[in-house]
């Protein structure tokens, strides 16, 4: 997949830290390695805007209980990884996520929020998990995990963000293409007339 010059730009201004070369200047892999972790990979990255998506798309509570349900139990996988507890099937969950969380929204279907946020919880245990056991072994737990879950929250506004601005567009277009669906009907009944 070819990457555009845009989404490189916004990528490196998310992830840009302060340079911290010199000694005692400050740890590099505490809160920025993180931090940086979910925005580095495209399964992540698609995961969790694909949460902020689905919970535009569900509306009401579930704009902040889908994101609040991801963000704490990617924290509890983090802190499984973190503390050495295996777990089967890590990376087949989060590309799982990736296409669960997908085929959910394509297919539009309003979820009970128990079940959205439940279908979200597990999901985001495996992306945890993986933050976890990545964490360089120098880093603070506490600043590793506090920057992992603020990238997500980021990365979930992100998705609430296409969520809503694709619904203001659904809901210009949607008389438009009304009226354009009525006006090839009308064509077509002049055409039978003719025929």
């Amino acid at each position: 997949m070819k990457k555009s010059p845009l989404y490189a730009f916004a990528l490196s201004v998310l992830v840009a830290t302060p340079a911290l070369a010199h000694t005692g200047a400050g740890s590099v892999s505490g809160f920025a390695s993180g931090f940086s972790h979910p925005m580095g990979g495209l399964d992540h990255l698609l995961a969790m805007i694909a949460v902020g998506v689905l919970a535009a798309q569900q509306g009401g509570k579930a704009v902040w209980l889908l994101p609040v349900s991801f963000v704490t139990m990617m924290v509890v996988g983090g802190a499984l990884g973190i503390a050495g507890v295996a777990m089967p099937f890590v990376e087949l969950g989060i590309v799982g996520s990736v296409i669960v969380l997908g085929a959910v929204i394509a297919l539009g279907k309003h979820m009970p929020t128990g079940a959205a946020m439940a279908l979200v919880g597990v999901l985001a245990v495996f992306h945890g998990h993986a933050h976890g056991t990545e964490m360089p072994i120098d880093a603070s737990g506490v600043e590793y995990g506090l920057g992992f879950a603020i990238a997500t929250a980021i990365l979930h506004a992100v998705g609430l963000g296409i969520g809503f601005g694709a619904k203001k567009i659904a809901e210009k277009i949607a008389p438009v293409a009304v009226r354009i669906g009525g006006g090839m009907i009308a064509a077509a009944g002049v055409a039978l007339l003719a025929a």
